[in-house]
């Protein structure tokens, strides 16, 4: 279906053509003055430059051209040349019976459709998840869900960090508690065993505890860095090791991501593109793009235009270990030959931008990517606590997302049972629903970029823009629709006809937005949209519902009419809450 937009556009065009002048001048925004109208056209301010003549007299010429309008109701010009306009309630209760209709709730799908990789998540393994986690996944999964609305290929990668130091820690710290393990047995040539030596509690246990260990002490820290260099270089045993840290560990990470309602196509890590690394720094060396530079190899990437310095992207360290530029840049070289991606997009930390500006530089400059494909970089803030301060536990440490999510169950648990009397169980699974609402809706509600404060109490609040008010008020219409079928009614083959009144009409005109509203999200990466659109969307219900008496209606037509009004509502609102990542209950 086409945006209403677009129709209103096509009209002020004709109008404007009619008139004498350029169809350029004929954009419609959304009214700024909703009390005034629905719609404006401010061309006429513009146009008067052009055709120095008063905006005034322009913009009545163009509203006289206009003829038997099926769109338009009121039509008015207003000092010094705006173009007010209202849209005609039969068009309008039309449009959303076609919407509907559609499958697609008026969406529609993207007419030359791309292949996307978002890359989001970037969970270590051999550690838990912890708040630091929470923003990456979150903003990376509404944003595979818009564009897959849309009609896109996206692929999901969580690009695990399963290689480097960390990993050669782990294989020490193991080699001291339980030297007997046959992977540290250098004769040994049988086939290792598949049940890892260690749970994921030990593991996460193990990595700390090397870690802080090689802080105050050189030699174990030296071992590390040798069993690293003998694991990237295809030691057996320290191989085998590796192997059982990922299946351990990803298998604690699809479980905590599921708890987010968050899923990944592709469970890729840093480990999977080191076969790449040899042939994609000899070609760098043959391009005479890399160079040594205190025995480092690095290709620079600076360029005339820049504002503030950009240093050289550094391939190789002067010991020939890889970095990250190193992975991330044999991992593009990976998703171009198994995928030919239109664009690449990385949700990660807003710190990590000129990591990025020189990956994608250097990536440019190689010819690793192709030259239509788009390398993307979605900045995101930080989380942080009410003092301001990046989110902390209350002893000080970093909080495990596990720990946060059970946290905010227990806090909606409690207000569910405060409020209503309700089975305990049914409480339970109640609260974890509205619970990820709070989680995943005060996180998204704010613009990806920005650093924003988590306050427990008012992201799990039934009142203001809250995930819960959200749900809240899709459950309030689910009652609705239920009582209406209770009383023996169909939602089958009921219309929605022109509204009967302002606050109806209001609610008609938000759920009109819905296509506009997701297009526009997609484009600009900007999930906080969304929610804003679904707020007012909801105030815009709420205000209709305590104005008029829905089921009581005696004019079984007009009722009728209501109801499937209030069932668009509802599918837009669940659609939009799809797209972010969580859903709701069928009672609260």
């Amino acid at each position: 279906m086409q945006k209403i937009l677009n129709l209103i556009t096509e009209e002020m065009i004709q109008a404007f053509q009619k008139a004498g002048y350029d169809e350029k001048f004929a954009k419609v925004t959304l009214s700024n003055r909703p009390d005034l109208c629905e719609y404006q056209c401010n061309g006429a301010m513009a146009a008067a430059k052009t055709y120095k003549k008063a905006p005034i007299m322009i913009a009545n010429a163009v509203v006289e051209a206009f003829s038997g309008s099926e769109i338009f109701s009121d039509i008015q010009v207003v000092n010094p040349g705006f173009i007010n306009l209202k849209l005609n309630p039969e068009f309008l209760a039309a449009y959303l019976d076609k919407m509907q209709a559609d499958e697609n709730l008026s969406v529609e799908k993207a007419k030359e459709p791309k292949k996307i990789i978002i890359d989001y998540g970037g969970p270590n393994v051999a550690k838990p998840l912890h708040v630091g986690h929470l923003r990456s996944a979150i903003i990376g999964e509404s944003i595979k869900r818009m564009g897959r609305f849309l009609g896109h290929e996206v692929i999901g990668d969580v690009h695990l960090g399963d290689w480097g130091l960390q990993m050669g820690l782990i294989i020490v710290e193991l080699k001291k508690r339980k030297p007997e393990l046959v992977y540290f047995d250098e004769s040994y040539t049988g086939e290792y065993p598949k049940v890892a030596p260690f749970t994921i509690s030990e593991l996460e246990e193990i990595y700390p505890a090397a870690s802080a260990y090689s802080k105050e002490h050189p030699e174990y820290k030296e071992a590390a860095m040798q069993a690293t260099y003998l694991l990237q270089h295809g030691h057996r045993g320290y191989q085998a090791i590796l192997k059982h840290i990922m299946e351990v560990s990803v298998t604690d990470l699809k479980r905590n991501y599921a708890n987010l309602n968050v899923s990944f196509d592709l469970w890729k890590g840093e480990s999977d593109a080191q076969p790449y690394i040899p042939g994609m720094v000899e070609k760098m060396k043959e391009q005479g793009l890399a160079y040594e530079d205190q025995g480092a190899l690095v290709v620079d990437v600076k360029e005339e235009t820049d504002t503030k310095e950009v240093p050289p992207c550094m391939i190789l360290k002067s010991d020939g270990a890889s970095l990250y530029t190193t992975t991330d840049l044999a991992t593009i070289v990976q998703r171009m030959e198994d995928y030919h991606p239109d664009e690449i997009l990385y949700v990660v930390d807003k710190r990590q931008e000129m990591h990025f500006i020189q990956v994608f530089r250097c990536a440019r400059k190689a010819g690793i990517v192709d030259e239509n494909t788009k390398l993307s970089f979605l900045g995101f803030g930080t989380m942080n606590g009410k003092d301001g301060k990046p989110f902390k536990t209350r002893e000080g440490g970093v909080m495990r997302l596990e720990n946060l999510i059970r946290d905010i169950d227990e806090e909606m648990y409690h207000k569910i049972m405060d409020n209503h009397e309700i089975d305990p169980e049914e409480a339970r699974a109640t609260a974890k629903i509205v619970g990820l609402s709070a989680i995943k809706y005060g996180d998204l509600s704010n613009q990806a970029s920005k650093d924003y404060v988590f306050d427990l109490d008012r992201f799990t609040s039934f009142e203001g823009n809250t995930g819960p008010y959200i749900l809240y008020t899709i459950v309030r219409i689910k009652s609705i629709l239920n009582k209406y079928q209770q009383a023996g009614n169909s939602l089958e083959g009921i219309s929605i006809h022109k509204a009967a009144n302002d606050s109806e009409k209001a609610l008609m005109l938000e759920v009109s937005r819905f296509n506009s509203v997701m297009e526009n999200a997609f484009e600009e990466i900007a999930p906080h949209k969304i929610c804003s659109y679904i707020y007012d969307l909801a105030n815009a219900f709420n205000r209709f519902y305590h104005e008029t008496k829905i089921l009581s209606e005696e004019n079984e037509e007009q009722k009728a009419s209501w109801i499937a009004l209030l069932r668009l509502t509802r599918d837009v609102l669940e659609k939009c809450i799809d797209v972010l990542g969580f859903s709701a209950p069928e009672r609260m």
